[in-house]
């Protein structure tokens, strides 16, 4: 694994090509934090690799025991393709360093980089068959990991809809565990006495990030009514002044969407949120130049039953809301079948405390948006899914526990 590391920091260049040409990812962002970030990735599980250790248990009888942590066997990872590079390393690090045998199938959009990896895996002298990457489609290649008998395990991560079809398909075949990381509709909450300035960066950030397709998108954004006016200005002055291009080219911070289906896709969902009377601050069209490219959108006088305050768009729109109280921004916050992330922009530990135990997500957080870590645990609850991944629980998801049992000298059980 720590070969497997070296040979893609050789190859860091060549890596974030492949997916700036694949998934319309930024080249200056793929070479800066994606691919630095699956080096980091595999050495901290590679790291964890001779540390996995049962435990020796005192029973309440007259036996002795311990247990073994084991490899669960032979894991399906199935990824995205919005973040190609990472989401291969987050799944397969953790899998192999528990050691399991992997079969990774890329997204469809987004097989390069991951045809790479195999090769490198190959050439830092990964055994054949440890690690094995399938390209194909949902329907078919997804689908055969899901309901294949001899696979023990699929950690997925993409929308809650092929979430359930890999749930049935796995309950249906030998009952294998899944571990689901799923869609997210993830609220920003910015109190009265944030730093206006840095709150419209992090909002910015929050919902722009890659193009917007990102599952814990910050995509409903609720600023307290004492500095919403402001916050306002503020925000449309960045939105208008982001600068979408050429993924190649250092100066641009948006890149253009996958496809022709994501982007009719957000433009449907920009149409929708016209028709149903949601006020347009800035954006809503396609950017005036060749290729998939959505100017920033945001939206404000939404409410809560609208299909953009409801549904993943996966793009760079945001659902502007003003709030009065902290109760009324925790209702609002929660008020979403997601559960996957949420953000607080405040200088009072009181309130950030408080918001933090009250809404319902797997990660929040505060004054900061992204801040993803090799041992910090991601995932989230309601349907955004369950299981974790980075960190420890990242790695015992792959790991059964087996108790082994054994009489104590002349117990009276022999």
């Amino acid at each position: 694994m720590m070969k497997f590391a070296d040979l893609i920091e050789e190859n860091l260049e060549e890596l974030a090509t492949l997916d700036s040409l694949d998934a319309g990812k930024l080249f200056s962002l793929g070479k800066a934090i994606d691919i630095p970030g699956v080096i980091s990735c595999l050495r901290y599980y590679a790291g964890a690799a001779d540390k996995i250790h049962g435990r020796t248990l005192k029973m309440s009888r007259e036996f002795q025991a311990y247990t073994l942590l084991e490899p669960i066997g032979v894991v399906g990872s199935i990824i995205p393709w919005n973040f190609p590079s990472t989401m291969f390393f987050i799944k397969a690090s953790p899998a192999l360093a528990a050691g399991c045998t992997v079969v990774m199938k890329p997204a469809e959009q987004t097989p390069l980089s991951a045809l790479y990896y195999a090769h490198l895996a190959k050439m830092a002298g990964v055994p054949d068959g440890v690690l094995n990457v399938i390209t194909g489609f949902g329907p078919t290649a997804g689908a055969a990991i899901s309901s294949h008998m001899d696979i023990d395990m699929v950690s997925f991560t993409g929308s809650t809809e092929v979430g359930r079809e890999i749930m049935k398909a796995a309950a249906t075949s030998n009952l294998k565990p899944v571990a689901l990381e799923l869609g997210g509709k993830s609220p920003l909450l910015i109190f009265d006495d944030a730093d206006i300035d840095m709150a419209s960066d992090l909002a910015l950030l929050g919902v722009l990030y890659n193009k917007g397709e990102i599952c814990v998108a910050g995509s409903r954004v609720f600023v307290q009514e004492g500095i919403y006016d402001e916050f306002v200005k503020k925000l449309v002055e960045k939105a208008k002044a982001w600068p979408i291009g050429d993924p190649f080219d250092p100066q641009v911070r948006q890149g253009p969407q996958i496809d022709k289906a994501q982007f009719d896709k957000i433009l449907r969902y920009i149409e929708h949120g016209m028709r149903e009377g949601a006020t347009l601050l800035t954006g809503g069209k396609p950017a005036e130049r060749q290729g998939y490219y959505i100017e920033p959108t945001i939206f404000t006088d939404v409410k809560e039953d609208m299909l953009i305050v409801k549904d993943e768009i996966f793009g760079p729109v945001m659902a502007l809301m003003k709030f009065k109280t902290i109760e009324e921004a925790i209702k609002s916050a929660n008020n979403t079948r997601y559960g996957l992330a949420a953000g607080i922009v405040t200088k009072s530990l009181d309130v950030a405390n408080t918001v933090s135990r009250s809404i319902r997500a797997g990660t929040i957080w505060i004054n900061c948006y992204f801040a993803f870590g090799d041992d910090c645990p991601f995932g989230g609850c309601k349907m955004s899914g369950f299981g974790k991944d980075h960190g420890s629980e990242g790695l015992h998801k792959y790991l059964h526990t087996k108790s082994v049992v054994t009489p104590i000298y002349n117990s009276p059980w022999l």
